[in-house]
């Protein structure tokens, strides 16, 4: 069984997005409202739906990428819930590995839904 969305009673649900520092400084940019435009090669947004999964890929891939800064940081947010009914819920791997696909056309409508701060919540750095 797929572990629950968490909605809150604000009627937002709680999503988290791993980025590297480049992502990170255009979010801050933005006043921390905002994720960045997808680049060409990059057709789809996918903020995951927990902690953990956020976590593993920061720590295990965002440290050891170039275009990443070999650092990763994960972000919380919350996004109005009735705007993402529109999607369907991917599991890329174990039942923990869930995210949205958003595509990169409608991340402009999707930052409108988001409630509040974009919260840097941890870091990960290379250490070699």
């Amino acid at each position: 069984m797929a572990p629950p969305i968490y909605k809150n009673q604000n009627n937002t649900t709680v999503l988290y997005r791993p980025v590297g520092q480049k992502e990170l400084d255009l979010i801050q940019e933005s006043g921390y409202t905002t994720f960045p435009a997808r680049l060409p090669h990059q057709p789809i947004f996918y903020p995951v739906l927990n902690e953990e999964y956020a976590i593993q890929i920061a720590r295990d891939w965002n440290t050891k990428d170039k275009a990443s800064g070999y650092v990763g940081y994960v972000t919380r947010f919350q996004v109005k819930s009735d705007f993402l009914q529109r999607y369907t819920v991917q599991t890329v791997g174990g039942l923990q590995h869930q995210e949205y696909w958003i595509p990169a056309e409608d991340l402009d409508n999707f930052n409108t839904h988001i409630v509040g701060k974009i919260e840097v919540i941890a870091e990960f750095r290379n250490e070699e």
